[in-house]
């Protein structure tokens, strides 16, 4: 299984599929949602996908991270840390891995010490979220898998 195949199999196993759009659960429906969690231009309240819609989205995505984290990391990794590290940035944003001890870590050729990062990324306005805690979980067992 490549990094690809890997990220995909988290996100979907941890973001769900919603055909039909949703109000996001912290802005409502200033961010309508649809799919694996998309955002953005041309989502609103009417918006309705197939499921073929919804999982070529998050490839597409998932895609364009996996060539963000060409930049943004600075040493060799591995199919299992880059699709660890793709799930991560999908759900928390490329400028939260940017910006996050995580990735200096990581880049520094501490891939033991950037696991441990992982779990501290479990937190939803001040309050733990038991999803959180099992998606990171999964994100650092596959990372470190490839260490």
């Amino acid at each position: 299984m490549n990094w690809l195949e890997m990220a995909i199999d988290l996100a979907k196993q941890f973001e769900g599929c919603e055909l039909k759009a949703y109000p996001d659960p912290a802005k409502g429906w200033l961010v309508p949602t649809i799919g694996y969690g998309a955002t953005g231009y041309g989502i609103n309240r009417d918006t309705v996908w197939t499921q073929d819609q919804a999982d070529s989205d998050l490839v597409n995505r998932m895609r364009t991270i996996g060539s963000q984290l060409n930049t943004l990391v600075k040493v060799p990794m591995t199919d299992e840390q880059k699709g660890a590290l793709a799930d991560f940035a999908y759900n928390l944003g490329l400028t939260a891995l940017s910006n996050s001890t995580l990735l200096r870590l990581f880049n520094s050729g501490d891939a033991q010490a950037a696991s441990g990062e992982f779990g501290k990324w479990i937190h939803a306005g001040g309050v733990t979220l038991p999803g959180l805690v099992k998606r990171r979980d999964a994100e650092r067992a596959l990372f470190l898998l490839g260490s």
